[in-house]
């Protein structure tokens, strides 16, 4: 396994990591490890287009029924004058 050193890491991040860590049990290292794992193992949304998150959104929420509307053919132009 490879090892990573996190530099300025803000003092808070760090005490809230340390009171994460000590409500579950575990250490800082492995509280860190745990947070990274599943932030990366997560989908990316930033990934899909605006209208993929859409679709997305719409079908995580049970999809959306839309009236059909009447499809009438346009008017013919007339270019004669």
């Amino acid at each position: 396994m490879t090892a990573i050193t996190i530099r300025n890491l803000p003092q808070d991040t760090k005490e809230r990591l340390r009171l994460r860590a000590a409500a579950r049990g575990t250490s800082m290292e492995a509280e860190a490890r745990a947070i990274l794992i599943a932030g990366l193992a997560a989908p990316i949304a930033t990934d899909l287009t605006w209208i993929e998150q859409l679709i997305q959104i719409g079908a995580e929420s049970g999809g959306v029924d839309l009236p059909v509307m009447a499809d009438d053919p346009a008017p013919v132009a007339r270019l004669d004058g």
